[in-house]
């Protein structure tokens, strides 16, 4: 696994953490309504939207490009607030041998921390890390608390 990797980053948000892990765990077809100049579709492909084993594809604008992405949700977890991604198609398998997106929600203090972990295995050792999609997850995060928070 040469070009295996792992990045993490946490988003401080003001939603609950409850509320922050229904977008992903239950309806991530809500993202395009909070961070519609990032994400203009998910659709379900097959299963049931907050469901194990469901496959989604997401439509999304990265560093101004459109892109596309099939996941399969590999695990929903309500007791932790987490929610897994396996990409198995799409833009971030052009350089990448696999990708995997967790998203996790923490309450702390009246808001919550967000941390994001993305694990890959780049096709080779000359792709850059993918620090720029980790910043888009970032700032849908940061859309999707201010949508959640609005009055």
């Amino acid at each position: 696994m040469v070009g295996a990797g792992k990045l993490e980053a946490d988003v401080e948000i003001k939603a609950s953490a409850d509320k922050f892990h229904a977008v992903f765990g239950s309806i991530p077809h809500h993202v395009k309504h909070a961070s519609p100049h990032n994400v203009q579709g998910c659709e379900l492909h097959d299963g049931e939207f907050g469901k194990e084993g469901s496959v989604v594809f997401w439509n999304y604008a990265h560093d101004g490009v459109p892109k596309i992405a099939k996941e399969i949700v590999e695990r929903i977890d309500n007791v932790n607030l987490s929610t897994t991604f396996k990409v198995i198609d799409g833009d971030l398998l052009k350089e990448n041998k696999s990708f995997k997106i967790t998203v996790k929600a923490t309450p702390k203090g009246t808001g919550s921390v967000v941390p994001w972990t993305l694990e890959y295995e780049k096709l080779n050792k000359n792709i850059p890390d993918p620090h720029s999609f980790l910043q888009f997850l970032i700032e849908v995060s940061k859309d999707i608390d201010a949508h959640l928070t609005k009055p």
